[in-house]
């Protein structure tokens, strides 16, 4: 009755009972950790973009600023603003404006270096710091109202 396949696989003689629940076990950790890495991945690529969209704000609002010092104060605080909205924090934000002289026509450029912590990216508790960078550029309103000029 050895050889009977019907006999063995009602007993249970076959061993294999539970295997599939133990290979569950098993890769359950490497499947979890497998989802919390891509999770990083996409909160470091989202913030990637929502600093690429700050960059353009703070040059769009440098590019209309009345004056070069405006100009340059404008940048700083419109890309602080739209981080904030936006949820992404900074340990250290560097905004460099190069607004051109602001002359008509001219491309007023802004560059946005954020350093920050992984664990604030992926609420996982990941060590570490990321410096994401981003710049933008936004052409002066050549018939724009600026200070100075004749409207």
């Amino acid at each position: 009755m050895t050889g009977d396949p019907a006999s063995t696989t009602a007993a249970g003689g076959d061993g294999d009972g539970g295997s599939a629940t133990t290979e569950l076990v098993l890769i359950m950790p490497v499947l979890v950790l497998m989802l919390l890495f891509l999770v990083l991945c996409y909160r470091i690529s989202d913030a990637r973009l929502q600093l690429a969209d700050a960059a353009h704000q703070a040059a769009r609002a440098a590019s209309i600023a009345p004056s070069t010092a405006q100009a340059i104060t404008d940048a700083r605080a419109t890309a602080q603003s739209a981080l904030t909205g936006a949820g992404v924090t900074c340990q250290r934000l560097a905004v460099a404006t190069d607004p051109a002289g602001l002359t008509p026509g001219a491309l007023v450029r802004v560059t946005l270096t954020c350093t920050t912590t992984l664990d604030d990216l992926a609420l996982l508790g990941t060590p570490g710091t990321a410096t994401l960078h981003a710049s933008s550029t936004s052409p002066v309103d050549e018939f724009g109202n600026q200070a100075g000029r004749a409207s």
